[in-house]
């Protein structure tokens, strides 16, 4: 500061007590400098001061140290609570193809999750530890079980289950094919294929694809993610299936699977490519009696398998891409590939049934004793999403989707209480619904639009928020079979109005 831009009250100050020099020079660099006009008249001259050396820190403010790891820890979580309203008033009070919104016109109180967890520091540079607890109670339980966990407990639409539970480390072991070191969760987690969410409030909508509904939820092994590059991510892993625990009777077949991929992060972050596949042995061990008397109605058993399962493989494949194009508008596209080797079995010979019985009976031959051989079930599909960032209140969302079941082996209906952990223990289901005969197929088209309306609500304790999600959707099957219901039996389409209420929390 030049003394020529004094004020007159500074000066003054200054020359009443030269025993005071360092205090009012500590002052004098408080005033700020454009607040003096620059033709004001010099002070009188005072007593040089003496030099006070002040030390000087060159470079970088001082960073803060980051928290303690206690500090990141959190425990929260969400109630979610809705209704789908089905148009055509089905018969059995069941939306075809719907899993979370399967309950047609009556309130369904989807779940309470609770979640802790301390996440791994992504910027971390040294061992990092974390672990995650998760635990949902709600209707939505019936279908987020762990074989052997917990899956016959409540006999009710409404159960309670562990949806994740494990341990995280960063290993900053860094090389040329992991520049960013290695991330490695033990336990059980959620899968990576697709973009919907088991979490609920973190999806765009409140019904899910076919994609999501009849792929993998759950797994229980071992994922290691390898950052080899800034852009690139690989993902390897081991599981014991689909939807399984450890041992009987949480394995339902004893077998390991495969879990990984790839991710890409392109555009400084805007463009995220993420490739991950699951592969392994599904299907149940279980046999008996039953299967004879259902194999004809319900052609996807054990018996109808006419496999080894613990070496027919089931094959879930994603695609996944999401662009963010503005700052608002976001893009995703989701691929699906499923298939599975064994079910759905045909002669030896390749011919129908009829037609062998009919030779046998005109040359006493016996082809139609002939072991079976499965000729497998596969699906595809893509589910394109696009979302909208209105204002801090409104985001619109769509989606359409194309699912084609070319077996009616994967889309299925479970309105029992225990229907879906019966299928996948290979117990008797005889309430099971499926599209159809599994020698044919079902090609289905869903159209879903949206909107999420966050509201501001009045500071309270514990609730974080409010999200709404009210949307429309129809879902038609395009090649004219008829999967869905009506008031009188099957119909070939599905009109809905669904909406949910979600009440997110945080208790830490």
């Amino acid at each position: 500061m030049k003394w020529t831009y004094l004020s007159t009250v500074a000066a003054i100050a200054l020359a009443a007590s030269t025993s005071g020099v360092a205090h009012a020079q500590s002052k004098l660099l408080d005033v700020d400098p454009t607040l003096i006009e620059e033709n004001q008249a010099a002070p009188a001259p005072a007593a040089k001061p003496v030099k006070k050396k002040v030390a000087i820190t060159k470079g970088p403010a001082p960073v803060a140290p980051p928290p303690a790891w206690i500090d990141t820890l959190t425990v929260d979580g969400y109630i979610e609570g809705g209704v789908a309203f089905n148009f055509g008033q089905p018969f059995n009070k069941l939306n075809f193809g719907h899993l979370y919104t399967d309950r047609a016109n009556w309130p369904t109180f989807n779940g309470a999750v609770l979640t802790a967890q301390r996440p791994l520091d992504p910027n971390a540079t040294g061992y990092d530890f974390g672990f995650k607890v998760q635990v949902g109670v709600g209707e939505d339980m019936r279908y987020n079980h762990y074989l052997g966990e917990l899956d016959y407990v409540i006999p009710s639409r409404t159960q309670i289950a562990p949806i994740e539970a494990h341990a995280l480390a960063h290993l900053p072991w860094v090389s040329p094919i992991s520049e960013g070191g290695i991330d490695v969760k033990v336990g059980q987690f959620a899968t990576y294929n697709g973009t919907e969410l088991i979490y609920a409030k973190d999806n765009l909508f409140y019904s899910h694809s076919y994609i999501f509904n009849f792929g993998p939820f759950f797994h229980t092994g071992v994922m290691v993610t390898t950052h080899a590059k800034p852009w690139l991510d690989i993902y390897t892993g081991v599981t014991t299936g689909v939807n399984t625990s450890i041992g009987w009777p949480g394995d339902n077949n004893a077998s390991a699977s495969f879990h990984g991929g790839f991710g890409l992060n392109l555009l400084d972050g805007a463009l995220t490519v993420m490739g991950i596949v699951h592969h392994g042995p599904e299907n149940p061990k279980q046999t008996g009696d039953w299967l004879t008397q259902t194999a004809t109605f319900w052609p996807n058993t054990a018996l109808g398998c006419a496999c080894n399962p613990n070496t027919a493989n089931r094959t879930y494949v994603n695609l996944t891409t999401t662009w963010k194009a503005t700052e608002n508008l976001t893009l995703i596209t989701d691929m699906a590939y499923n298939r599975e080797s064994g079910w759905n079995t045909i002669s030896q010979t390749g011919l129908p049934a009829q037609t062998l019985a009919d030779i046998d009976a005109a040359f006493g031959t016996n082809f139609a004793g002939y072991p079976l051989k499965p000729q497998g079930a596969d699906a595809y599909a893509v589910a394109q999403y696009a979302s909208y960032q209105v204002n801090n209140l409104f985001k619109v969302n769509g989606r359409i989707e194309y699912y084609r079941d070319n077996k009616n082996f994967f889309v299925a209906g479970f309105p029992g209480y225990f229907d879906a952990v019966n299928l996948a223990h290979g117990f008797a289901c005889p309430s099971c619904i499926f599209a159809g005969p599994g020698n044919v197929g079902t090609s289905y088209l869903a159209l879903t639009a949206g909107v999420t309306i966050t509201p501001e609500i009045p500071k309270l304790p514990i609730i974080t928020g409010l999200i709404l999600r009210p949307e429309f959707r129809w879902d038609t099957a395009v090649n004219g079979a008829t999967p869905f219901f009506g008031p009188n039996g099957r119909k070939s389409t599905q009109g809905m109005f669904n909406m949910d209420v979600i009440i997110p929390f945080s208790l830490l």
